[in-house]
């Protein structure tokens, strides 16, 4: 039987605080008028300058190829991106901020981008340090343990 105190430690505790912090984001994009993939991909291009690779968005934030394209054509719709293939490239493709996207982001990203190194910024530099320390830990260890599992269901 689980205290007070192993519930305030265990998986179940951080899957909650994920599921927060996932809630945060996902309503701050619906209040963008966006996906919360498409907030991302804007993320993305914004903190890469204003141009990024597709590929990369799919590997950072470790979506299928599927969603991104959803989310792409979203936003393309929206006026806020171009899609252009990468130079040199027939199937590699770059996203870019239009004008419109550029004004978009300047609103309602970068403040966003701001506000999260401002929350981040709150913590020490040793906090900040052993938060990413334990993060990277537990991510790899879930990782295994469920690569490990869905091995054993291919068994």
């Amino acid at each position: 039987m689980m205290d007070d105190r192993d519930e305030l430690v265990s998986a179940r505790a951080l899957d909650a605080l994920y599921q927060k912090t996932d809630k945060v984001y996902y309503e701050f994009a619906r209040g963008c008028g966006l996906s919360e993939t498409a907030y991302w991909i804007l993320y993305a291009v914004e903190v890469s300058g204003g141009s990024v690779a597709q590929r990369v968005i799919s590997e950072e934030f470790s979506y299928s190829k599927q969603t991104v394209n959803s989310a792409l054509k979203a936003l393309e719709a929206k006026g806020l991106i171009s899609l252009d293939f990468a130079e040199g490239s027939r199937k590699a493709k770059v996203v870019t901020l239009t004008p419109e996207g550029r004004a978009f982001s300047d609103e309602r990203i970068v403040p966003a981008i701001e506000a999260e190194d401002r929350a981040f910024s709150s913590l020490s530099v040793e906090e900040r340090s052993e938060f990413l320390r334990l993060a990277r830990a537990y991510t790899a260890a879930i990782d295994r343990e469920l690569a490990a599992l869905g091995a054993r269901e291919g068994e």
